[in-house]
């Protein structure tokens, strides 16, 4: 299997365990939770195998779903788990929003150099598309979890999510064009 395969196993394979076991088994949240959280702790241990470090953005998310789910199951409270998007989403755009104040560079340039290489007025853009991107998802998430059906707020989160993040860094392409470094 090649490193890109490897990375989309990693990263949607946990989710894809949690949609199935959900939906196998009653959709009972309280029976999907702990393989979900088993899952993203051995993708985890996979990519840290593989490249000896673990990016920030994984760890930050598989420490979120480990304590969330944690929290969920301990406390008998599914709101901690509909959150979870929610807080990620938050945190991200508030690591991105604030980290202006404390690098010197764009703080999703820091995160991304090796895979873009942008002027300065291109990352500054960048970051702050993404800032509002996190905080526009954050409140889909608690407009789907507190008016729809569980099952429905399920799907929207495995097969939602995915596609609009897909489209919205589908549609930042042109920008990154104009503001690519030769």
């Amino acid at each position: 299997m090649g490193k890109p395969a490897v990375k989309f196993v990693t990263d949607f394979g946990p989710l894809l365990i949690f949609f199935v076991i959900y939906f196998k088994n009653g959709q009972d949240l309280k029976i999907a939770i702990p393989p979900f959280v088993l899952a993203t702790i051995v993708s985890l241990l996979i990519v840290f195998f593989l490249e000896k470090k673990i990016p920030m953005v994984p760890l930050t998310s598989g420490i979120l779903i480990t304590l969330f789910g944690g929290l969920t199951l301990y406390f008998d409270n599914k709101i901690f788990f509909y959150m979870k998007p929610t807080i990620i989403n938050i945190l991200f755009a508030g690591v991105l929003f604030f980290g202006k104040y404390f690098s010197k560079k764009p703080l999703l340039k820091v995160l991304l150099q090796n895979s873009l290489n942008l002027e300065d007025e291109g990352w500054k853009k960048l970051t702050y598309r993404w800032t509002y991107f996190f905080i526009f998802v954050a409140i889909l998430n608690e407009a789907v979890w507190r008016t729809q059906t569980e099952a429905l707020w399920v799907n929207f989160k495995v097969w939602g999510l995915l596609p609009i993040s897909l489209i919205f860094f589908a549609s930042q392409v042109p920008l990154i064009n104009k503001y690519r470094l030769k």
